[in-house]
């Protein structure tokens, strides 16, 4: 007896730690519980090995990059399989602790689970049938939870790839306007090349809109986060980098109309938001501070700056400005690019790797 109810009891509770993590993983925006989230420690463990494998597997970065592009996608087959594992499991504890009330008699664990998964998976074979109200309740309700999960995931899928999509388009449209790989330096040269400076005000509107919809989804869905572009140096840190550090330049160092200098101003509170945001969700560890690049940088970038055309504000007062206001998002931004092993980009990630493979345009 004693058995039977540790069963029940280990059944009902596997059965309760899959479907509060389908319910907070999938339905609930924004969770910010991770106890008992098997989702959440998958995620964690299984990227903290897969950046060390690739780099292992392979040395050229293209295939790489593109190992590494895998990690979401497996990631999500791997939730799925997890959560059908652990129901089936537990209901099949949970029908092992009440096998007298099963035909035929004398059951094996195995033989139950074999029942619980046939109920999960609404096949029905009836070589094994409940006896009592309990156990054709019971058996409904397994039912129930294989249909509700399988339906759940398949629209959590078609949410999660399309907002992967809408994500992407911008980060493809600016790396248009901002150069391969992207970065604000390239967006502001770009378009003073092209004679279009003033719609510099409409990207950073643009922007906004972007920031926000990455803002919600990917807080809501974090495996989002974990998605690459597939085009080559672009990625949607790399695009808020490139944001954020126009913006900046925009603000203290480049001299240009008032309606691009407010646009400026508000993307730079919006993704400085953002980077926040993401900092404290993940709970990052800060490992660096100051502006995150170094005088000589910003000097080189001012100077093609003038090149194209831009009228410059004072060289030391301008640093000072800059380097300020870079402070508050760097080594937020910096510290997300770490964790996901973003190509180089221009102020943005790994310093040695923009050193030796990226310089200033």
């Amino acid at each position: 007896m004693a058995l039977n109810i540790l069963a029940i009891v280990a059944g009902l509770f596997l059965v309760y730690i899959a479907l509060r993590d389908v319910f907070q993983g999938v339905i609930v925006p924004r969770a910010e519980n991770t106890v008992l989230r098997v989702s959440h420690y998958l995620n964690r463990g299984c990227w903290g090995i897969w950046p060390w494998t690739a780099y292992r597997l392979y040395r050229d970065p293209r295939r790489r990059e593109n190992f590494l592009g895998t990690f979401a996608p497996f990631m999500l087959v791997v939730y799925l399989v997890t959560w059908v594992v652990l129901l089936i499991a537990g209901w099949g504890l949970f029908f092992y602790g009440i096998r007298d009330q099963l035909r035929p008699d004398s059951l094996s664990f195995a033989e139950c689970v074999y029942f619980a998964g046939a109920s999960f998976l609404t096949i029905g074979y009836g070589d094994i049938v409940g006896t009592t109200t309990l156990a054709h309740m019971m058996s409904l309700v397994a039912g129930a939870c294989g249909l509700a999960v399988v339906a759940v995931v398949a629209t959590f899928l078609f949410s999660i790839f399309g907002a992967f999509q809408q994500r992407e388009r911008f980060v493809v449209t600016l790396g248009a306007h901002a150069g391969a790989p992207p970065s604000g330096v390239g967006l502001l040269i770009e378009h003073a090349r092209a004679g279009i400076v003033l719609d510099l005000a409409q990207v950073f509107r643009d922007g906004q809109n972007w920031m926000a919809e990455v803002m919600e989804s990917h807080l809501a869905y974090p495996i989002l986060t974990l998605f690459r572009s597939s085009h080559d140096y672009e990625s949607w840190v790399g695009t808020l980098g490139t944001l954020l550090d126009a913006s900046a330049l925009v603000l203290t160092t480049v001299e240009v109309d008032d309606a691009i200098r407010g646009q400026a101003h508000v993307t730079y509170s919006l993704g400085r938001h953002l980077t926040l945001d993401f900092t404290n969700y993940f709970g990052f560890r800060e490992r660096e501070d100051g502006a995150g690049i170094e005088r000589a940088e910003f000097e080189a970038a001012c100077n093609h700056l003038t090149q194209v055309g831009y009228k410059m504000r004072d060289g030391d007062g301008a640093w000072r400005r800059f380097s300020d206001l870079r402070k508050t998002y760097a080594v937020h931004l910096n510290t997300l690019a770490r964790w996901l092993e973003i190509p180089p980009v221009q102020w943005v990630g790994d310093r040695t790797l923009l050193k030796t493979h990226v310089g200033i345009k």
